[in-house]
């Protein structure tokens, strides 16, 4: 295919991306905000260039040592929902923007600690961003049969960095707040997971079932080979080792790769969306390797005595049988794979990057002098400028280190790397004991070993020729560390992980963290106790002013966010806003609000600029937790109790009053019912009487006379109608109408005939639609009746130039519709009353209804036989009436 022809495709590939990313950010529907499946497949960044190549290659070199990569994820599903569940909580309460601050944060927020993090990360990434340009490139060439230039400026694949770079960092870095939600990126990621399955299902069908004839012709030819079985088996007590091992490996980078922590933990927007991960995900990963055997063997079959990368048999197929759409597909499934890998991974390792290490260690005296806008900029700029950093350096390691790599080798080291986060990862959540120390100095150790196993021998040596030798010399000293049936890549995370776990472990247990590790701990391990009042589980003594506290968060939120952010902590805690001095909760609210901007460290920093802080002895720590604890426990005790005997007590009192209002009630209605009938009866009498007395009346006053008997006479109707309708509602006499209908479109169907009426009033009219699925099931026309009344008494009610609102939205598979409106509210007492027959309300004298006085309560009974609810309450400026239905309802 002509260069230029495939360059073309790619930007318009591209092209769909930034639509997708666009409209998912411009949109904000629920189908891509609220959609778990959009969550899910975000998740499949997992699957990268190296699983979409690479375990092709590994499948036909090395046997099944090409599975491990996807078993490790799977095995560890059962308990990857439960910690992920816990992680989700911890990060959504402290403000958490990438793994960089969830771990420092847990061992005393420490500056330090998150930027060593980040440089793991980032050495550890890098190579692997740098092996996705590789896949790119060479596929690029592949498809085109042109060779890879050495000229930067005449390789193609500079140019789709370039484009990376740009898309990555404008839709990366439209939110100055870290921890918010990147609607955009996150759909289009999904949607370049879904299109890569989709690719290789098609190259997997192609292979299987046009160039072979099935499952079982591929598997009698390939084994034929005299390597098949071998291949095709664990190789004994050795392969099986390494094969758990590498599942091991695989098993933590699930949780530990950067850009899996941003998917699942940072972009999650509903705990409820990890229950469809949960079987989502492994399905994908099956699906997706449904076709590598088929692929890989069949590769080997038409290639045999072929000397060609069998990395890429899946360009190479299509491409020896001329099949110039499917090459085309798979090149973009690959594509895809390795694009939203370096997207999302240089978004994180940006944030980490200025979060951890270019604004903690350089930039905060700036902020501090600075305004809002300026500061927004400068951290928009900052995370822009390493985006391009990070990728252009990816790209320099792929040209000067990793060209002669196999995607698969580069992709295990950078796994375990990673993988040296684990053991204070894991130890924040489940291990008290575990202190900065003991994290930092165990990190560096499996470190040192990782360098010394895995990165000078894979990079070094391919790099620098000359020492090659004396290394190698050097590296047989270390012989005796050799342990028998465990490969190269299996022993150095063996050994690392041990050194960094021992030396994690004995340093924790010999010395205590500070009080402030510990105080973390305590959130962390215990964080569902603390959710709801996080603060108040924050320890913080000493000497701090809201005033100061105050001016920080305006340079960098301004003064409208921190004011509303300031209201809404005082009514939390019933604060008074005069209230000078800061506690410990203010402390951890606006360090919080800080976090998310610029790092908890750095707002960490900031907040303690301005204030002085008195230490606290760990003992004191251990004293105030358990207080702390048992007060929460007592509380929740006390109000139980206090709730259920208040309870009970109401329940009484109602009781009691009902029985006294009800008595009196029976006596109230039939007046009612008399004075109703007997309004419009006497003025029909009136009118009869002056008509006939008087034969000299003008014809235009008779016409006003007989215009007012037929309006009477109408309403004395309505009346007699309603009474009788709403008696066979009670007895049960009008059967419904149950079918599934539109409840947008019956909504509509009840505001067209007043709709003039509203617009004489210039009444704005509004609905806010929160459903997924519009059709329930009930009686349109009773419904249409009930939102008439509703929509008749706010039409009634509201003052011209006002509101009303409509909104739907699905609670526990219950439609809740509220229909609000700016008019005068309902007094307290009648707020319950207000569906009996002819209410009246207590605090007035006379109420002269304008229907018949028994609209709401024609309403109330329509719900109740659909099973139902409607209920009244006062509004700021107005009121709102709340009607609960069931999705489905029994007929």
């Amino acid at each position: 295919m002509n260069s230029y022809a495939l360059f073309a495709v790619v930007i318009l590939y591209l092209a769909l991306l930034f639509l997708v990313a666009h409209r998912a950010e411009k949109k904000k529907s629920k189908i891509w905000v609220n959609n778990p499946y959009i969550y899910a497949l975000s998740l499949a960044v997992y699957c990268t260039a190296w699983t979409y190549y690479g375990s092709i290659g590994v499948a036909v070199n090395d046997g099944l040592d090409y599975l491990p990569i996807y078993i490790g994820p799977i095995i560890i599903i059962p308990a990857w929902i439960y910690i992920n569940r816990k992680i989700i909580r911890i990060a959504r309460i402290n403000k958490v923007s990438s793994i960089a601050d969830f771990i420092s944060l847990r061992y005393g927020n420490s500056r330090s600690f998150g930027a060593i993090i980040t440089l793991v990360c980032i050495f550890g990434i890098i190579p692997y961003i740098g092996l996705q340009i590789k896949a790119i490139s060479e596929t690029f060439h592949l498809v085109t049969n042109t060779p890879i230039s050495k000229n930067i400026f005449t390789d193609n694949a500079t140019y789709v960095v370039v484009l990376l770079a740009l898309f990555s960092s404008y839709y990366g870095t439209r939110y100055v707040d870290a921890s918010e939600k990147r609607l955009g990126i996150i759909s289009a990621v999904a949607l370049e997971s879904f299109l890569k399955l989709i690719f290789l299902i098609v190259l997997g069908i192609f292979v299987t079932f046009f160039v072979f004839d099935g499952f079982s012709d591929i598997y009698q030819k390939a084994s034929q080979f005299s390597d098949f079985k071998a291949k095709n088996t664990f190789s004994g007590l050795e392969g099986s080792i390494n094969w758990i091992i590498l599942s091991l490996i695989s098993a933590s980078a699930i949780f530990l790769l950067p850009r899996q922590f941003h998917t699942t933990i940072v972009e999650n927007r509903q705990e409820k969306h990890l229950k469809t991960a949960i079987w989502f995900f492994p399905l994908y990963l099956l699906i997706f390797n449904i076709f590598v055997f088929p692929i890989a063997w069949g590769g080997r079959i038409i290639f045999d005595g072929h000397s060609v990368n069998p990395e890429f048999y899946s360009i190479l197929i299509p491409q020896h049988f001329n099949n110039q759409l499917i090459t085309v597909l798979v090149f973009l499934g690959g594509l895809s794979s390795s694009i939203s890998m370096v997207i999302i991974s240089s978004i994180t390792l940006s944030i980490m990057l200025s979060n951890n290490l270019i604004i903690p260690y350089g930039w905060l005296d700036k902020f501090k002098s600075d305004n809002d806008i300026n500061n927004t900029k400068s951290i928009t700029n900052i995370r822009k400028i390493s985006i391009f950093i990070l990728i252009v350096t990816a790209f320099v390691f792929y040209k000067f280190f990793i060209l002669q790599n196999s995607l698969y080798s580069v992709g295990l080291i950078s796994f375990v790397v990673i993988s040296q986060l684990g053991p204070s990862f894991f130890g924040a959540i489940f291990w008290r004991r575990g202190s900065y120390k003991g994290a930092v100095i165990g990190l560096i150790g499996g470190l040192i070993v990782c360098y010394f196993g895995l990165i000078i021998p894979q990079y070094y040596f391919s790099f620098n020729q000359e020492f090659k030798g004396f290394l190698r010399e050097m590296y047989n000293w270390f012989s005796f560390f050799n342990i028998p049936y465990l490969d190269s890549i299996s022993q150095i995370f063996f050994w690392s992980i041990l050194v960094n776990i021992s030396l994690f472990t004995i340093i924790s247990v010999s010395q205590k963290g500070d009080y402030r590790e510990r105080n973390f701990a305590e959130i962390y391990i215990d964080v569902d106790k603390y959710i709801q009042n996080h603060e108040n589980a924050f320890i913080w003594r000493g000497k701090a002013y809201v005033s100061d506290i105050r001016n920080i968060l305006v340079k960098f939120l301004g003064e409208k966010k921190t004011e509303q952010a300031l209201r809404i902590f005082n009514l939390k805690y019933n604060i008074d806003t005069r209230t000078e001095t800061a506690d410990a909760r203010f402390i951890k609210f606006s360090e919080n609000l800080l976090s998310g901007r610029i790092g908890t460290a750095s707002a960490k920093i900031l907040i303690e600029g301005v204030t002085h802080e008195d230490k606290i002895s760990l003992k004191e720590v251990l004293t105030i937790l358990e207080e702390s604890k048992e007060n929460i426990s007592l509380n929740k005790k006390l109000t139980e109790q206090s709730r259920e005997l208040r309870q009970l007590s109401d329940e009484l009192s109602s009781a009691n009053e009902n029985l006294i209002f009800k008595d009196k009630q029976k006596d109230d209605f039939l007046d009612s019912v008399a004075h109703e009938l007997r309004t419009p009866i006497t003025a029909i009498r009136s009118a009869g009487e002056i008509l006939a007395d008087d034969d000299d009346i003008p014809l235009d006053i008779k016409r006003e006379f007989l215009n007012n008997i037929i309006t009477e006479s109408d309403r004395l109707n309505e009346i007699i109608n309603d009474i009788l309708y709403l008696d066979k509602l009670e007895h049960g006499e009008i059967a419904l109408n149950i079918s599934k209908n539109n409840i947008l479109e019956t909504y509509q169907k009840a505001l067209n005939p007043i709709g003039h009426l509203l617009r004489q009033k210039n009444i704005h009219l509004s609905e806010v639609n929160l459903l997924t699925n519009t059709n329930f099931d009930y009686d349109e026309a009773r419904l249409i009746q009930v939102f008439q009344n509703i929509l008749g008494n706010a039409l009634k009610f509201t003052d011209e130039e006002g509101t009303i609102q409509a909104k739907f939205q699905e609670k526990d598979e219950q439609l809740v519709i509220s229909i609000f409106n700016t008019g005068k509210q309902i007094p307290e007492d009648d707020l319950n009353l207000i569906f009996d027959k002819f209410y009246q309300s207590r605090n007035q004298n006379i109420r002269k209804p304008l229907g018949s006085g028994l609209g709401l309560a024609i309403c109330r009974k329509i719900m109740e036989t659909h099973k139902g609810s409607i209920s009244a309450k006062n509004m700021v400026i107005g009121v709102e009436f709340q009607m609960i239905l069931k999705r489905n309802i029994e007929t």
